[in-house]
């Protein structure tokens, strides 16, 4: 199974070593999130696919690089002028309209994934210039005040301070630390943010899918608040064929039943696996296998009534979390 949904995630990946979110025309772009969650898959790998995912996004920074070093100076006052997580996959330009665009977690992310690759010896800079265009990434992460700045969120949705923002921002810049020089005090203000904020997502979710990713691939939490804020997924979100995203999830909800995501299945697998709950990632991995289609594709989520995915089918972040799970649970003892 390994082979078949690893082909259908390269069907995703364009020249360069970026990959579009879906082939549906509504997700046919890159965002810098989804990719950084896709690159995880080959964090291991001895190929470069890992090193090269991060070069062609730092190919996106710097065509950008004249508003990344003024807003490294100059906090944004618009959703706009903000890092845009999402670009058109043939120019590699923003991509313009009415978005929430004010989406921390993404540059968190990819700092955590360009630490966890220095880490491992891989090759992640080319030049001066890659080097220069991460600083500013950090500078950036000062100047909004990420501890504090209300952001769209992993969903894209209001204006909040979100737990998952927070920590994605603390954990890139953690990662980051010993090869950049980071400002521990703000580092700090991040943790202290964060523990604020849980086990809540935010002021308006007290439970949510995308507080799994404290537990992975962050791991920023201590093990009881770990296995809490798993279980309280489970116990509140997790239904049939995949996780809701929180409870009153208006996308794709149908008849007042919210939408049903697949990544919530891998991502709860590799949650327990992270605790040593290894049956309970068995498990995940199974019902992984019931959702996606015969050809290897796993889909962004199944309407609750008609039971059928939506047309965002495969979504290369499912993808890419069943592969990581599935590795993962081949290596583990």
């Amino acid at each position: 199974m390994q082979t078949r949904v690893q082909h259908v995630l390269d069907s995703l990946r364009i020249p360069d070593g970026l990959y579009v979110a879906s082939p549906s025309n509504t997700y046919h772009y890159i965002w810098i999130r989804d990719n950084c969650y896709i690159a995880l898959s080959e964090l291991d790998g001895t190929h470069g696919r890992y090193e090269q995912t991060y070069h062609a996004l730092l190919d996106i920074f710097r065509k950008y690089e004249w508003k990344l070093a003024y807003h490294s100076v100059h906090k944004p006052k618009e959703v706009y002028e903000y890092i845009h997580p999402r670009y058109h996959a043939e120019t590699k330009e923003e991509v313009w309209g009415p978005w929430g665009n004010a989406q921390n977690d993404a540059i968190g992310a990819f700092l955590f994934g360009v630490g966890e690759g220095l880490r491992r010896g891989q090759k992640m800079f080319r030049d001066e210039s890659d080097v220069k265009l991460v600083s500013l990434l950090i500078k950036y992460l000062q100047t909004i005040e990420f501890w504090q700045d209300a952001d769209n969120g992993i969903w894209e949705e209001n204006r909040e301070l979100h737990a998952s923002s927070v920590g994605a921002c603390t954990a890139g810049l953690l990662s980051i630390q010993r090869y950049f020089d980071v400002d521990i005090s703000i580092i700090k203000k991040g943790l202290h943010a964060l523990f604020d904020l849980l086990p809540r997502e935010s002021a308006s979710h007290e439970y949510d899918l995308a507080l799994l990713s404290l537990v992975y691939p962050y791991r920023l939490l201590p093990e009881a608040l770990a296995r809490s804020i798993t279980g309280q997924v489970e116990t509140h979100l997790l239904r049939q064929r995949g996780v809701i995203r929180y409870l009153g999830d208006e996308y794709y909800a149908e008849g007042g039943q919210e939408a049903e995501w697949c990544m919530g299945l891998p991502w709860l697998g590799l949650c327990h696996l992270l605790l040593g709950n290894v049956d309970k990632a068995h498990h995940y991995l199974h019902r992984v296998h019931q959702v996606m289609t015969p050809e290897g594709a796993v889909p962004e989520l199944y309407l609750a009534q008609e039971g059928v995915p939506n047309e965002n089918t495969p979504l290369g972040w499912a993808n890419a979390l069943y592969l990581v799970l599935s590795h993962m649970l081949t290596d583990a003892p």
